[in-house]
Parts: structure tokens; sequence; C-alpha cells
């Protein structure tokens, strides 16, 4: 199962350091921002709760004074007025509801923007340990279990405290006697809330990681669907869905079991509570101690009194999962999150002698499992420079240290001269273009996945990049030309289509150095003619660094260099390579083997 479906339960050393009290201590900044609507919320939320504890009060006054006397209008007032104060409550609920939701919402707004923002420059390191899983759990599923909290629950439980002891009081006041004998229950009460929070946490727990494992298994399936069908495994999926759904109902049926004995035994309590006042009421209203509007009133009051344990219980899971979910989000926000500019950068104007690696080495472990080691070599300015070997070798390794996407441990890399980690990481990257063999198209038309929307960029130099590549030619085919929508991942369009595409957004800034990371793999002989033609033209007097498996795109290089598990084992041009016998000579050989392409990737 992919690990991203269980971060919801799972939490690294981090966040585990991190104390609920620190973490919701870092909120705090974001609600002193609203103090004054928070503190007019909750002076609503008191009137709202006092005014519901006076009707009970009023229906004492309509049994013991006005059906006593038969005062019909008397009755009347007494029922209009309690249908205003239900009124009233349910007006001042209204309004601190709302703004409640208003404040959550914008201080969740702030607090999504500060994530998105921290991962945003955040550098690629982070993403190598955080799955997007996880990130959009933070940001999502977070943010929204703290908003529900705030709004929500947090409300709730003080609404309740209130009430209790409202309720607590009235009771006092109107019957010390029948007050002190129901308060003899309380420890029973606590005794059962506190059982009640230390066996299902760990059971909800358990549940919650098993829908997480349905959720995965479900997805995994569903990606995976074209695969279960040709090869007949339909039968298999049956069988694994069923069992992590068993085991989901096994684990929330255990669960569900002690929540139904719990509440169970909270009716039970409420009864007995009832059935006291029953007992005793009836035996001191024969007294005359109470009136029967007395009585009745704490029936009503005891009934009242349970809500708030009700909504409290099935709170505890949202207060939980919103602890856990403060932790995480400002463990992540408190986290190292990229590669420092210098403090005092060196303006860079673009390239003009060239670039320079000087004994670089470079874990991405940070330990003595080197994904580079000892690696030297320029790149003149102008000349085209190609990196050939098989997959895992360290050639995109070399292209990531160079766009500072990782630093490394040992050596330097240098432009014109100057030490790479002297510029800032804006002014390094613009001077670059990077296509990718894998290639994304984000949502919105042609042009602006050939832009992204840069401000320098028109649509006159739009069109030229897509013409030099020629993507302009399919482009004028579609329906809507440059304004055509791209669906999701660019599934309207073929790989080769989406190839081009990524070649005219790479165009389209004009840049120094040129990188195309194995370009041209993923499209059929024809098109990568066409690219390697329109190539020609572009790379002509730019300096252009190119990682290839297929050889055939790199014989015309100025200068090729071999990389094997690290290291650069061989350098020098193709001709020079070829007749040196080494191992470039057995790869290209191995590739044309018997008049065949292979790629050895």
């Amino acid at each position: 199962m992919t690990s991203e479906f269980y971060e919801d339960e799972k939490m690294t050393s981090r966040e585990r350091d991190l104390s609920s009290k620190e973490a919701f201590g870092k909120l705090l900044p974001l609600l002193k921002e609203h103090k004054k609507p928070l503190i007019f919320c909750l002076l609503l939320l008191s009137g709202s709760t006092l005014l519901s504890l006076y009707w009970p009060i009023l229906m004492k006054k309509a049994m013991d004074v006005d059906i006593k006397n038969g005062d019909l209008k008397g009755l009347i007032f007494t029922v209009a007025f309690i249908g205003v104060i239900q009124a009233v409550t349910l007006i001042l609920r209204y309004i601190q509801t709302v703004r409640l939701e208003i404040i959550g919402q914008d201080v969740m707004v702030k607090l999504k923007k500060r994530l998105f923002d921290h991962i945003l420059m955040s550098n690629i390191s982070f993403f190598d340990k955080n799955p997007i899983g996880r990130l959009m759990a933070r940001i999502e599923s977070d943010t929204e279990s703290l908003r529900m909290m705030f709004t929500n629950t947090v409300v709730m439980l003080m609404g309740d405290l209130i009430l209790i002891i409202g309720i607590f009081f009235v009771m006092l006041y109107y019957s010390w006697k029948l007050t002190l004998i129901l308060t003899t229950l309380i420890p029973v009460f606590a005794v059962l809330i506190y059982i009640f929070e230390k066996t299902t946490s760990p059971r909800f727990l358990a549940v919650r990681r098993r829908m997480a494992e349905v959720t995965a298994t479900l997805t995994e399936y569903l990606h995976g669907m074209s695969i279960i069908q040709i090869f007949h495994r339909g039968d298999h999926v049956k069988k694994g869905m069923s069992e992590v759904n068993r085991l989901k109902f096994k684990a929330e049926s255990r669960a569900e079991l002690i929540v139904v004995a719990f509440f169970n035994s909270i009716h039970f309590l409420e009864y007995l509570m009832i059935a006291l006042v029953l007992f005793f009421g009836m035996k001191w209203m024969r007294s005359g101690d109470i009136t029967v509007g007395t009585f009745s009133m704490f029936v009503v009051l005891i009934w009242r009194s349970f809500e708030p344990i009700y909504t409290a219980s099935g709170q505890l899971s949202h207060i939980q999962k919103a602890v856990a979910g403060g932790k995480r989000i400002f463990a992540l926000l408190s986290s190292d999150r990229s590669l420092p500019d210098p403090i005092h950068p060196v303006e860079w104007r673009g390239l003009k002698e060239g670039i320079r690696f000087e004994n670089v080495w470079f874990s991405y472990a940070n330990d003595d499992d080197y994904a580079l080691k000892n690696a030297s070599f320029e790149v003149p300015v102008g000349s085209q420079v190609a990196l050939a070997g098989v997959t895992g070798g360290g050639k995109s390794t070399i292209i990531s240290l160079l766009l500072r996407l990782y630093d490394p441990q040992r050596g330097k890399i240098t432009v014109d001269g100057i030490d790479i980690r002297d510029i800032t990481k804006e002014d390094l990257r613009k001077r670059f273009s990077l296509v990718l063999q894998d290639i994304f198209l984000f949502p919105g038309d042609v042009a602006f996945n050939i832009s992204l929307e840069a401000n320098n960029i028109s649509e006159d130099k739009i069109i030229s990049a897509a013409r030099i590549v020629d993507a302009d030619r399919f482009i004028r085919r579609l329906p809507d030309g440059y304004k055509m929508e791209v669906s999701e991942k660019g599934a309207n369009f073929s790989r080769g289509e989406r190839q081009l595409l990524s070649f005219a957004r790479a165009l389209v800034t004009d840049p120094d150095v040129l990188i195309l990371d194995e370009a041209t793999s993923s499209v059929d002989p024809e098109t990568e003619r066409t690219i390697q033609a329109s190539m020609k033209k572009l790379m002509a007097g730019r300096t252009s660094i190119i990682i290839a498996h297929r050889l055939s795109t790199i014989l015309e290089a100025d200068q090729i260099l071999v990389v094997r598990r690290g290291e650069i084992i061989e350098r020098g041009t193709h001709t020079e390579l070829i007749l040196k016998n080494g191992y470039y000579s057995k790869l290209f050989h191995l590739q044309f083997k018997n008049g065949v392409m292979a790629n050895v990737g």
C-alpha cells in the first residue's frame, strides 16, 4: 500500500516532539487578529445558552401559577414568551455560528497560504522525504480538522460547559435537596467518560488505519484497472478488497460495541436520575417542599443536561484529530524548507564563459553512498556537452546539482567562475531551460502551458517557439488552436505532442543554457527526426547539456561524458570514444546491433 494513505496516523519524530501546547501556541497569533469578534461570539454563546435555560423556568411558572390559578391569558403570555426566547436564542446562535465560521475560514485560509508558501519554497530533498499524499493531508485534511475544532467543537464544548453550570445553579436555587441527591451520580459519570476515552482512542485509531488501507487498496486497483482486466485478475482483486473490508469491519465493530455500551450506560444513568427525582420529588411534593412545576422543571433540566454529555462524547475523536493535525502542521512549518540564498548574492548577468564542476561529491542521504564521485568537467559557452550511460549512473544528479536543487557535500560548481551558491536560486535558474522525459501539462490552454503566464512572454514569442520545434503545425489543427484547453495530465494530446509542447516551453524563455534530459526517448522515430532537425537550429550557438539513452541523439556533441556508478569514466567526441573501444563503444554497438536501435535505459 502507498504510504501516503497512512499519514493521518503516522507521525514523524519532529511531530511527536512537538507538544499539543506548543502547536496551539503557534496558532494563537492567527486567532489574536480576531480577538474582538471572538469575544463577541463568546458573549453571544453565553447569552444564547443562558436564555435556553430560562424556558424551563417559565414552564415551572406556567404550571405553578397560570394553570394552577386557571389564568388562560397568563398561560398564553407565558407560552408566547417561551416562543420569543426560543426565537431570540436561535437568532443569537445563527449570528454566532456565521461569525465563527468567517473567523475560522479566514484563519484556515491564512494557515493554508503559509503551508503552501512553505512547500513552494522547499527544496527537492524535502519532497523526497514527504510524499504528495502527506502534503495534501496537511493542507486540506489537517487544516479542516483545526477549523472544525475551533468553529464547532470548541464552541459546542464551551456552550455545553456553560449549560451544565447554568443547570446546576438553577437546580440548586429551586431545590438544593434534589440537586444534592443528583450530584451523587457525578463520580459515576466521570468514571464512565474516562473509561470511554481510554478504551475508544486506540480502537478508533485502528479504525482510521483500516479505512486508510481500504482507500489505498481501492486507489491502487482503480489506477491499475486496465492491467487487472487484461490479465484477468478480477477475482484476485475481489478477494483483496474483501479482506481489507473484513479487517475494517472487524476493527470498527469492536469500537462501535464500546460506543453502544457507553451510551446505553449514559441512558441508564439518565433514567436513574429521573427515577430519583420521581421518588423523592413525589415524596416532597406531598409535604409541600417542592411544587409540581419544580418537579417538572427538574425532569426537563435532567433531559437537557444529558445533551452536552452526548455531544461531548461524540466530539472526542474530532479533538484528537485536530490535536494531531495541529502538531503535524506546525512541525511541517518549523522544518528546514530550502537551500538558503546567499546573504550578499553576486549578480550574474548570464553565461559568458562557461560552466565548471570541480571535484564534486554528492550523496542524497548525506552518507557514504555517493551518487556522484569526484566529478570534474567543463561546459564552455556555446558548446554541446552530452551525458551518456545507463539509468542510475548519475547523469540526472549532475543536472540537479547544476540547477541547485541540491548542494554537493564536497567540491563546487561555478558559472563564469562564480560559485552557484553565491547566486540567488531565482537568478541562477532563470538562465536555464529544462526538458524532461516525463512531461507535466498544467490545467489551462496550450498557450498557458508554453508560457506558464510569464509576464515577459508575448503571443508572438509563444508562436515562434512552437514553430521552431514544429509544434505549431499540430496546434493549428486543434479546434481552438493555442486556446485549446488541456485535459488532466494532457490526456487529449499524444505523447509526442506533449513532448513538443515541452520543447516550446523550454525555448520560449530564450535560455542561456538548454538542458535536455532524455528529451526524445518517449517519441516515435518519425517525431524524433523532426525534433532532432529542430534541435540543430535551436542549439546552434547555444550552450546545451544533453542527457540521452539513445546515443543517436548525441553523435554531433562537442564532448560526451560517460557516467557510470557516479563517476565520469570516459570523455571525448563520439569518434574519439568509438576509437577507444571502451564502455561507450560497447553501449553504442549494443544499441545499433543488427541495425536496430535499442534503449539501454
